[in-house]
């Protein structure tokens, strides 16, 4: 008996369904260090993400934010094994990108993605270029963020040609 290798693989340009909504999963819950790592990482200074103290104070939320590039990035991080991983070529654009609701710790971002748009290169055969809109929400259903993001991706390879055999 052989044995079948399957590779996990994101999809090819022919594989990107119009209008298509691809739900990642699993979900990914925010923690503390998330928040925090991501926070001084990226030396963003924030008091609202980083000074629980000051947070309390301000309205309307009165606790800290979990920063918004956490949330976008994840948000398209959590795409990438279903629909690019070995086949994107280049990111060559995010957009149009809204946060609408907070997240906060302890919250479960969860994301979905649409193909909007998609069509061949004309400069680089063997490639095209799919535009997908991220959509985030948190585990009761509310959307706290959206994202477009334009994307190089590699056409499939030909098979069947003379030759191959």
């Amino acid at each position: 008996m052989t044995m079948t290798e399957i590779v996990q693989r994101g999809l090819f340009f022919e594989e990107f369904e119009l209008g298509a909504k691809y739900q990642h999963r699993p979900g990914r819950t925010v923690t503390e260090a998330d928040n925090v790592l991501f926070t001084t990482l990226t030396m963003n200074t924030q008091a609202l993400h980083l000074d629980a103290a000051f947070a309390e104070t301000q309205e309307p939320f009165r606790e800290r934010l979990v920063n918004s590039m956490w949330t976008l990035s994840t948000m398209v991080g959590s795409s990438v094994a279903q629909l690019t991983q070995g086949t994107l070529v280049a990111q060559l654009g995010l957009g149009d990108i809204r946060f609408v609701h907070p997240l906060f710790v302890g919250d479960t971002l969860y994301t979905e993605s649409r193909i909007r748009e998609k069509r061949l290169s004309g400069s680089r055969p063997g490639n095209g270029i799919c535009v997908i809109e991220h959509t985030g929400r948190n585990q009761d259903g509310v959307i706290v963020a959206t994202a477009r993001r334009t994307v190089l991706v590699l056409c499939a390879p030909q098979t069947g040609a003379p030759g191959d055999g």
